[in-house]
């Protein structure tokens, strides 16, 4: 049924029958109020030299028996381009400050083999370095996003990899990047100054690392036209005072201190834990309330995300620089008989609602939120891939980043609730059972819900006003809380058509099983 949305913010869909299940969420979207545009870049990826992320996931090698383009496993490319993927973060992570860019270019045979001290202890081969990054990047029409390093290396060291990559006179690096087969130099946007510098990237104060980052930023040089976008490593969790002593680098209400464009961002990361560091909990096997206890984790980026946003905005009231989250997902303790230095863990159901309540939070924030890399995309922790020999597995996480893509680059909707919506009391924290956001690209409006009720099924209405819209057609990713895939059941996850969809009178009807995640698509007409 096609209509022009011009429904009252009260207005909802023509009752259904009495068994029809109770709504969760009465809401309004004024399609003709754009809001902020939603980065593609909050739906990025992140490699580390970490268990078989690198190494057994993206890079099998050119003797390897699987498929492969000059090592680089392609199924796991295609898989990948099929979500639109917008950019990768490499080396690390951890490792990326104990990472000498020089160990990983030139003859394979010939580059140095280094231990990998925090992930397992093992030896690093480095056939695995920045050609072979950068032509990953390639196949998969991503962005490299590269993290240099701070915590054991030097600002020289650090230059002298921008001037490598970028530079493409005859200069020194330049000189050098040829002699080791490639010639016209890379484009790279993103580039990384530390990676945790409170933690694995050199057990810093703030006040130390800001002196730094102002050095490193400095001597991270624009080579040419290539421009970089240096994103300053910043706080854990919910440390406003470290946002607070980086943008305090940047801002003129001191007397302009220092250069406004010394960076351009400021990261920081957040992960959805509900145990302690030592016994996260099993990434498969757990209670309902354990369950609740992941969201109202989850939903707790909220909370995060706006106070950084709020100091930033205090310094920065224009939003010139940007905000990252750079490493986010769920953690849990390996699978059993793994090592537990890779992070392999399963992939449920569950962490795909974590994943559709993270994007409505990062659309919220489009106007400040610049850039999102998920932890990690192949073979470790919230991955979208797991590859065992020849299989290839796409999570439940992949499908959810698959159904949402039609966001990227979008304008955001308000998402405005009316009137009561359904509430759980979680330890003493009251979380909404229903999430929901949307955008408007193309000529199609895009809606996401996550219904995280697993006990029933929900219905949802929204009035569309400002525009008139054409049939709704909706997907739908549900089943039980712990249910996977594996190379035996590869699709026991994964999206089929949603059928209780409709628009009556200007208002989207969706009826939700329950524990599900939905997109809905509108043609504007």
């Amino acid at each position: 049924m096609t209509t022009t949305a011009t429904a009252p913010a009260d207005r909802t869909a023509t009752p259904a029958d009495p068994g029809a299940a109770p709504v969760a969420l009465r809401a309004v979207v004024d399609l003709d109020v754009a809001g902020p545009t939603i980065s593609r870049h909050v739906y990025g990826h992140f490699a580390e030299h970490l268990g078989r992320c690198i190494y057994g996931g993206f890079w099998v090698g050119e003797d390897a028996d699987v498929p492969h383009e000059g090592g680089i496993r392609t199924d796991v490319v295609e898989a990948l381009r099929a979500l639109d993927i917008p950019n990768l973060r490499w080396p690390g992570g951890c490792f990326a400050d104990e990472y000498h860019w020089e160990d990983g270019i030139g003859p394979r045979e010939e580059r140095p083999r280094v231990v990998n001290t925090h992930w397992g202890d093992v030896v690093e081969n480095n056939h695995f370095g920045t050609h072979e990054f950068m032509a990953l990047c390639e196949l998969l029409g991503a962005e490299p996003y590269v993290s240099s390093n701070v915590g054991s290396g030097s600002v020289q060291e650090m230059s002298e990899w921008v001037e490598y990559l970028t530079r493409g006179d005859d200069s020194p690096m330049a000189r050098r990047r040829r002699e080791h087969g490639r010639d016209e130099p890379w484009r790279v946007k993103f580039w990384g100054i530390g990676n945790e510098p409170w933690g694995c990237g050199g057990n810093l104060l703030a006040p130390q690392f800001a002196s730094l980052a102002r050095q490193f930023s400095t001597y991270a040089r624009n080579h040419g036209g290539n421009e970089l976008y240096r994103i300053v490593a910043g706080a854990r969790d919910d440390d406003f005072d470290w946002t607070e002593t980086l943008m305090k680098q940047v801002s003129t209400k001191l007397g302009d201190p220092a250069p406004s464009d010394l960076f351009q961002a400021v990261s920081f990361h957040y992960y959805t834990v509900t145990g302690t560091w030592s016994e996260k909990g099993s990434a498969t096997d757990f209670t309902t309330d354990e369950y609740w206890t992941t969201m109202r984790q989850a939903l707790k980026v909220r909370e995060v995300l706006a106070g950084h946003a709020a100091v930033m905005d205090a310094w920065d009231p224009t939003k010139k620089v940007g905000l990252v989250l750079d490493e986010w997902g769920t953690w849990w303790d390996v699978e059993p008989g793994t090592n537990p230095g890779f992070l392999f863990q399963q992939n449920t159901l569950r962490d795909a609602l974590v994943a559709g309540v993270h994007f409505d939070v990062f659309h919220e924030f489009a106007d400040r939120l610049r850039m999102a890399n998920i932890a990690q995309t192949v073979n470790v922790l919230q991955a979208m891939l797991l590859t065992d020999g020849e299989h290839l597995v796409r999570t439940p996480t992949y499908h959810v980043f698959e159904m949402n893509k039609g966001h990227q680059d979008a304008t955001a909707l308000d998402v405005r609730a009316v009137g009561e919506r359904s509430r759980r009391d979680v330890g003493g924290t009251t979380i909404e059972t229903v999430s929901a956001s949307a955008s408007v690209k193309d000529g199609r409006v895009l809606v996401s819900l996550t219904h995280l009720d697993p006990s029933a099924p929900t219905r949802v209405e929204i009035a569309l006003r400002g525009a008139a819209v054409g049939t709704p057609t909706g997907r739908v990713l549900t089943g039980d809380l712990a249910a996977h895939n594996t190379a035996e059941a590869p699709d026991a996850v994964a999206p089929v058509a949603l059928e209780g969809v409709s628009v009556v009178d200007g208002v989207l009807v969706v009826e939700l099983p329950p524990a599900s995640f939905a997109t809905v698509e509108l043609p504007l007409v």
